[in-house]
């Protein structure tokens, strides 16, 4: 990442993400935005995000739509201990690239008594890149 990449400010509502983890950990900055409906995340794509073909790593569009789509779920839970993923499918519509935001926008579908249901969309710039859906386990207290 280069000096330049890591300073660029994200959009506004948008701060440091709360919530680190060894797998996310080198793709900081991270950025997530609380709608009260949804934990929204974003990052700039920077080198250490992207394929050998200089795009966005499915992968890491995979685990940040994974993990937007469940911390937003969460929200819309009470006593429970966390949320396992046991389904996740990724549509991939367009490429993102260096210096792009790239930005999830969960929607949670519906949360019942062992299941959490949840779709986003992912956008570069604004314009679509993925689309994913999400079935989570909810585990009790």
């Amino acid at each position: 990442m280069t000096h330049e990449e890591s300073t660029l400010a994200p959009p506004d509502g948008f701060s440091r993400h709360f919530r680190r983890s060894p797998l996310t950990d080198p793709w900081e900055p991270l950025y997530s935005r609380n709608t009260g409906e949804a934990i929204f995340f974003g990052l700039h794509v920077a080198t250490p995000h992207t394929n050998s073909r200089g795009f966005a790593h499915g992968g890491l569009i995979s685990a940040l739509a994974d993990n937007a789509m469940g911390l937003s779920c969460g929200l819309k839970l009470e006593n429970a201990l966390g949320l396992v993923t046991v389904g996740l499918t990724i549509d991939f519509l367009n490429t993102a690239r260096i210096g792009q935001w790239l930005e999830v926008r969960p929607e949670v579908v519906k949360t019942g008594a062992a299941l959490s249901f949840a779709q986003c969309r992912v956008t570069a710039d604004g314009k679509p890149c993925a689309r994913g859906n999400a079935t989570f386990s909810i585990v009790k207290r």
